[in-house]
């Protein structure tokens, strides 16, 4: 496509995000995390440790991983056990 106009667009996304999500919680984790809100430290101990992606990250791999499950009928998901992970307060159910 047209590089010039991709960056453009690129950088108005960003600078309307900046401007919505300037006072508002913008992480869609629901990990309790202390990292919860601070990208670029999240990536970074996730890029560090190499064990897996942030939470935020997860539906767009999913999705493609999804797709190549496809050729296999979805067998892996018969071998997959999710982790439980522990919930900010207002995401956990009593």
């Amino acid at each position: 496509g047209n590089r010039k106009e991709g960056l453009r667009l690129q950088e108005e996304f960003a600078a309307e995000f900046r401007e919505e999500y300037k006072d508002k919680d913008h992480c869609p984790c629901k990990k309790a995390c202390r990292y919860h809100g601070n990208c670029k430290e999240c990536v970074a101990i996730h890029r560090a440790h190499q064990e897996h992606v942030p939470n935020c990250m997860r539906p767009l791999l999913n999705k493609k991983i999804k797709l190549l499950s496809e050729l296999t009928e979805h067998s892996i998901a018969d071998e997959i056990e999710p982790p439980k992970e522990v919930l900010r307060k207002e995401f956990q159910q009593d």
